[in-house]
Order: C-alpha cells, then sequence, then structure tokens
C-alpha cells in the first residue's frame, strides 16, 4: 500500500493557504499570459471557500507588505483582457461631483457644484486604469481658483500617474449673473450652463468653452403676416415666439482670459431677446417691443453668434447649435455652424438636440 502524500502529511494552515496565494498572484504578474492561465486553472480546482467570519473588521489597518501583496486586475497581465486586444481612446469617470472655486469677472469668486468628466487613452495590451488616480487629482487643486490653465494642471497630474498619451477633462455646472430687467430696474439672478474642457492629444492641448444661452425667438414670417392682418382686415393677430436655446462651443485662444461673463455678453450682443428674470408689466412691454424689433429664424440666430464669435480674437474656432423649439409647429427648428477643425464633424449625438430643452 502507498504511503501517505505530501497534502496528508502535512494539512496548511489558513496562514500558509493566504500566503500561497498572495505568492501565486505575484508569479503570474510577472510570468505574463501563461502565468495567469494556469494560476486560473489551479483556482477552478480549488476546493469550495473555507466558513470566513463575516463580520466587519473595524481596527483593522493594513501595512506595506499586506498592500504589496493584494492582487491588482487592472494593472494584472495582458492575459486577463476581455474581448478584442485594441487600445482604447477614452476610459475614465463621468459626474464625480465636487465644489469648485470660479473667479468672477468683476473680482471675488463663486463655490459651484461641478460635475467632473475625465478619461485617458488605454494603450492595447494594457487592462485598464486606476480610474481613483483622476479624483484623487482634482483633489490636490481643490482649494485653487479653477481655470481653463488649472485644469491643465490637473489633467498633466493624472496623464503622468497613469502614463497615458490622450486625455479629457470636462467640468460642467451653472454659472450665476444677476441680470436687470428692461425697464422696471429689477434684478435677478440667470443661471447658465457652462462646461469647461480641455483636450490632450499627443502634444496638442485644446481648451474649450461651452455655453447654453437661452432665448426668446419671434418668428419673422409669422409677425409680417399678423401685421398683415391688422393692415388688411383690422384683425388682431399675434406672431408666434418660443424659448430657444444655442449652445456655444469656443477655443480659447491665446493667453488673454475670456470670462464666463464675456461669452454671455457677446451673445446678448447678438440676439439680445434672451429671457427675463424679474419683470413688471413695463418689463413685458418692453420685451415684446424687443422682440418685435429682433425677429429670428433658426438660420438667422446661428449666423448673427457667428458674427459676433468672429469679431473675438480670443476665441479660436467655434460652433453654434440652435434649437427653436415652436409654439406654431409640433417639431423644432434645429441648425448647425461650425467655423474651423475643432469641431467640425460628419456624425452627431443622434440626441443632441434633445439636450438642449430648458424648463426653467
Amino acid at each position: 500500500m502507498d504511503g501517505p502524500t505530501l497534502i496528508e502529511e502535512h494539512q496548511p494552515t489558513e496562514a500558509e493557504a493566504k500566503a500561497a496565494a498572495r505568492l501565486l498572484m505575484r508569479w503570474a504578474g510577472r510570468a505574463g499570459d501563461a502565468g495567469a492561465a494556469e494560476v486560473a486553472e489551479l483556482i477552478a480546482r480549488a476546493a469550495p471557500y473555507p466558513d470566513l467570519a463575516r463580520g466587519y473588521e473595524d481596527g483593522f489597518r493594513p501595512d506595506a507588505a499586506y498592500l504589496a501583496a493584494m492582487p491588482d486586475l487592472q494593472n494584472g497581465p495582458a492575459g486577463l483582457i476581455k474581448g478584442a486586444r485594441v487600445p482604447i481612446q477614452h476610459v475614465g469617470i463621468s459626474n464625480f461631483r465636487l465644489p469648485i472655486r470660479y473667479r468672477v469677472r468683476g473680482g471675488g469668486e463663486v463655490q459651484l457644484e461641478t460635475s467632473v468628466t475625465g478619461s485617458v487613452s488605454l494603450e492595447a495590451d494594457r487592462k485598464g486604469i486606476n480610474m481613483s488616480r483622476i479624483m484623487r487629482s482634482f483633489y490636490q487643486h481643490a482649494e485653487k481658483h479653477f481655470s481653463a490653465e488649472v485644469i491643465q494642471g490637473v489633467l498633466d497630474s493624472y496623464v503622468a500617474d497613469l502614463d497615458s498619451f490622450d486625455a479629457r477633462i470636462q467640468m460642467r455646472f451653472r454659472y450665476p449673473m444677476v441680470r436687470r430687467s428692461l425697464r422696471s430696474g429689477l434684478e435677478g439672478y440667470q443661471y447658465y450652463d457652462v462646461a469647461l474642457e480641455v483636450v490632450r492629444h499627443g502634444r496638442d492641448t485644446k481648451r474649450i468653452m461651452h455655453l447654453d444661452y437661452v432665448y426668446s425667438s419671434t418668428c419673422p414670417c409669422s409677425l409680417e403676416l399678423s401685421e398683415h392682418a391688422r393692415e388688411s382686415r383690422g384683425r388682431i393677430a399675434v406672431p408666434h415666439a418660443q424659448r430657444s436655446v444655442a449652445r456655444v462651443s469656443v477655443e480659447l485662444a491665446g493667453a488673454e482670459r475670456l470670462w464666463f461673463e464675456d461669452l454671455v455678453d457677446l451673445c446678448a450682443r447678438a440676439i439680445p431677446t434672451e429671457t427675463q428674470v424679474m419683470v413688471k408689466r413695463e418689463d413685458e412691454q418692453a420685451f415684446a417691443e424687443l422682440s418685435g424689433a429682433n425677429p429670428i429664424f433658426v438660420e438667422d440666430a446661428v449666423r448673427v453668434l457667428c458674427a459676433e464669435l468672429d469679431k473675438e480674437h480670443r476665441i479660436g474656432d467655434f460652433r453654434v447649435v440652435a434649437s427653436h423649439q415652436e409654439s406654431l409647429h409640433s417639431h423644432d427648428a434645429v441648425s448647425i455652424l461650425t467655423r474651423g477643425e475643432t469641431f467640425h464633424q460628419s456624425s452627431y449625438d443622434p440626441r443632441l438636440f434633445d439636450t438642449l430643452y430648458h424648463v426653467g
């Protein structure tokens, strides 16, 4: 009869089993694909899990050796990659939120809840990234006044940490500005959807600002038809108007700062019929007169904005996406105008215009 096997002679303790598992994981990381496959086969043949302790070990603090032995699948061997072994253009986090301080054009600062999207490129032979490093990079700069330049510094930090070639950061927030009524002198806060974006492609970096400008658009055709009914038949008629949105995206050019307020003022010069915050009767009448003096089709909207954007030396390439959410029709009137290569594209998000609805 055969003698006892090695396993029968010595049953390993739980501590020895855990140490062996950690050793195998370290070996697999150095051995590459073959090692990872062998470890996977060993695990598949292993006995069922032992009866583990289920209480939370509140006082446990890992030491350096324990941390070094912990498995890290995202930085594991290429054999762990699922699917096609191809590069990924962008991988990261979306809607990571934190309070951020921004400078105001007139001096001072405002702190706003900000939604952050951060991503990097991933090479074909890498399993994944440590996404928490993107968040940690932001917290390293949390006490600063944020601007496109500071965002570029954050991007530099996590590109270095993640050893990546391309990267992108986008920060979205609602920026408050005091707006005065047309005739009564009342004031109130208008909130603007703003996004700052920095895009790194190799050594090329682009700084981009996005703004949603909300205005009322009175149809020029409807206005003329209403006047015709009054003059020819003495009939009261009202031209149709509707809440409308222009999403203006601009590449920041040069070192001189373009303030959020500057872009709002530019839009107001092009289309003065911005929706109002505080109104009395005299303001409502004034707005009716202002709309009558500035009727506008959706084609007009992108062109008058283009004319103003072309004059601004702090702006390079740009795009204007406009949506007039019709009160006459059951559909919207839309238009897109781009200048330069930054925003030119053949295909758009099929839900692009759905994102331009502002409901107050």
